[in-house]
């Protein structure tokens, strides 16, 4: 034993002599990717879903992100709270090196409208079939505002437990009604699995009132679904010119971004490439 580790240690010099000497150097005419992209960064692409989805209704679209060249990140929006959800957003934004577009689907544009409040990195917000509330506005309140959302005949509260103790209400679609209140634009078999998967809102999260909006400072884009069952696309167009959004609109359901992930990548690479 004693003999193979003077063997390795009096080797170790020259085979990392030897790997150093083999690393080819970079040609001075060619600056290094990191240069270039020191230089000229592409903003990360942060996604946010919304309720009774979770991350992987982006997949479609973060194919398409990943392969036009841009970083992306998906976290898990808690559904929980928006003051705590907003606050857990910024900790992940907080994290990302470089500038950002931050897109929002459903829930999820209120989520990303209070996080983005004060962050400079934030160059440009996407709502995608989205709440865009102002200040003192909640999601419950403004999916009212509007005749057409079904939503409230689909859900079913149930219990569960609070971190602080005592106990709080959070809402699912129900399994049966999914497909044609959520999805109805997606395969069945899809929409089955999305049914499955669906992550629970809190009815706190949804009443909840906003504070002060990034949209009144930061440009944005938004993408009307004009089939949608759970916000009314009459809703998602009053905000979005409200808010002097850049306007596209799709016939799709709320589930936009599994249907359609072409159009969604579309409006978000128009943001992207706005604040270069």
């Amino acid at each position: 034993m004693q003999l193979t580790r003077r063997i390795l240690a009096l080797a170790m010099p020259a085979t990392l002599a030897a790997l150093i000497g083999a690393a080819p150097a970079t040609p001075a005419s060619r600056p290094a990717a990191a240069d270039t992209d020191r230089h000229d960064p592409r903003p990360t692409i942060v996604l946010v879903h919304g309720a009774f989805a979770d991350a992987s209704s982006w997949s479609g679209t973060i194919r398409r992100l990943q392969h036009a060249g841009y970083p992306v990140l998906a976290p898990a929006n808690p559904l929980r709270g928006l003051a705590a959800d907003t606050a857990y957003l910024r900790s992940v934004l907080a994290s990302v090196d470089g500038p950002v577009v931050l897109v929002g689907h459903s829930y999820g544009g209120a989520v990303i409208s209070g996080a983005a409040a004060g962050d400079s990195r934030v160059k440009a917000l996407v709502y995608i079939a989205a709440f865009t509330p102002d200040k003192g506005e909640s999601a419950a309140g403004l999916a009212a505002r509007f005749p057409g959302s079904t939503l409230g005949d689909t859900v079913n509260p149930r219990p569960y437990p609070l971190p602080g103790g005592g106990t709080g209400t959070e809402l699912v679609i129900e399994r049966a009604r999914f497909h044609g209140q959520f999805a109805a634009d997606v395969p069945a078999a899809e929409a089955a699995v999305m049914a499955a998967t669906q992550r629970p809102v809190a009815t706190a999260a949804l009443e909840e009132k906003a504070g002060e909006p990034a949209w009144k400072t930061i440009p944005s884009w938004a993408l009307i679904a004009t089939a949608d069952k759970n916000i009314p696309a009459a809703a998602e167009r009053w905000m979005a010119r409200r808010a002097g959004s850049h306007i596209t609109e799709v016939d799709a359901s709320h589930a936009v971004a599994v249907s359609r992930p072409a159009v969604v990548t579309h409006v978000i690479l128009a943001a992207a490439r706005a604040t270069r």
